[in-house]
């Protein structure tokens, strides 16, 4: 199995905490789509005829595109790959783009899981991320979506945002598992640099929520979560058993995949590849046949950290045969070594031959897969 993630970098607004490649959308971007459909033909060999069982459309905003722009891109992927019949097929959407209308036409192309992108309920929370829609339309758009026959819905919360009270994020949670959604997403907002957030920082503007009161929330998170039926399955997902995102889980469990568009990145088990985040030279490079990519190939301590980078923060977690096999006895006493004083604090506990996170581990899962990480290289 492999995947395919295609990169739809335009925003209608600039939301202050993205770090995502983007650029204001214009009206027309057939441009763009011819560009993408070249850079598939290009690219189509990258696979190795290997069967594509997902299809993720992120972004940036991938609802900018119209329904023509979306079938043009579809009909050429399934030109030069070999999608399989039921292949999860996901578009992130902002609900400010959903319209019954919109949501038909995206039934008629067989796309089949919709993630909505509402991060907050609560109108104080958008204006302050500077999202484009309030929590009225975001609650239209997730009802009508469902209205449209889809049933593998997953919506995007984020949490840690400035000014935002425990009971608060818990009252989002409540509202959110209101809904029939089978997946939640739910991050910690993040402040990076060169971000407008991470620019009001620099002055002051904004403070970071303190740690105390971020694992308040990651805890009820977790609790509510699990309450409405949701399994924990990666450290900022939850789904309904039987809907996890296969795209994402596939990337965790390291399957190959291609991405398409600028900034996208692609990995084929011993190399991962890159594209520039720059539109137009994307653009440019794709009509000229040239490379647009940078690449690097994967020795064996980079293969490993990042085995341990992805397994780590989901509820698979570190399989010690594999580690075995793949990094032999070297990689599998490290690990276990290793792990010997977070299981002895209960932040990891070893299920049969697999180590895996517990919840208090989760809360600093950073720290831990770093303190993981194989130093030098080959």
């Amino acid at each position: 199995m492999a995947g395919i993630y295609i990169h739809i970098p335009f925003c209608k607004k600039l939301c202050y905490y993205c770090d995502f490649y983007h650029v204001l959308s214009k009206e027309d971007n057939s441009e763009f789509t011819e560009v993408l459909i070249k850079e598939a033909l290009l690219r189509k060999d990258y696979l190795h005829q290997e069967s594509v069982s997902t299809i993720y459309f992120g972004g940036g905003t991938p609802s900018v595109l119209t329904i023509n722009d979306l079938q043009t891109i579809i009909d050429n992927i399934k030109k030069h790959f070999r999608v399989e019949e039921l292949c999860e097929t996901t578009i992130e959407l902002n609900p400010d783009d959903v319209t019954p209308g919109y949501l038909a036409g995206l039934k008629k192309l067989k796309i089949n899981r919709i993630s909505l992108g509402i991060q907050s309920w609560r109108d104080a929370d958008l204006k302050k991320l500077h999202r484009r829609h309030d929590a009225a339309k975001a609650a239209i758009a997730l009802k009508e979506t469902f209205e449209a026959g889809f049933e593998n819905v997953t919506i995007d919360l984020i949490y840690g945002i400035p000014g935002m009270s425990n009971s608060e994020w818990a009252s989002n949670l409540d509202f959110s598992f209101s809904f029939d959604i089978k997946h939640l997403s739910a991050y910690h907002l993040t402040i990076e640099n060169g971000t407008v957030f991470g620019k009001m920082l620099e002055k002051g503007l904004i403070k970071e929520i303190e740690e105390e009161e971020s694992a308040s929330q990651f805890n009820l998170l977790i609790e509510k979560a699990e309450a409405a039926g949701f399994i924990h399955y990666e450290i900022s997902n939850f789904g309904k058993p039987g809907f996890f995102s296969i795209h994402n889980s596939n990337y965790w469990k390291q399957v190959n995949y291609l991405g398409l568009g600028p900034s996208a990145h692609s990995f084929n088990g011993f190399s991962r590849q890159w594209n520039a985040r720059n539109l137009k030279g994307y653009i440019k490079s794709v009509n000229a046949g040239k490379p647009f990519f940078e690449s690097e190939e994967l020795d064996t301590k980079t293969r490993f950290n990042e085995y341990i980078m992805t397994s780590l923060r989901t509820m698979w977690g570190i399989d010690l045969d594999y580690v075995e096999k793949t990094f032999e006895k070297e990689g599998y006493d490290y690990v276990v070594n290793l792990s010997g004083k977070f299981r002895e604090y209960g932040l990891m506990k070893l299920d049969k031959k697999t180590l895996v996170l517990t919840n208090q581990g989760k809360m600093i899962s950073d720290n831990i897969i770093s303190e993981f990480m194989m130093p030098g290289s080959e």
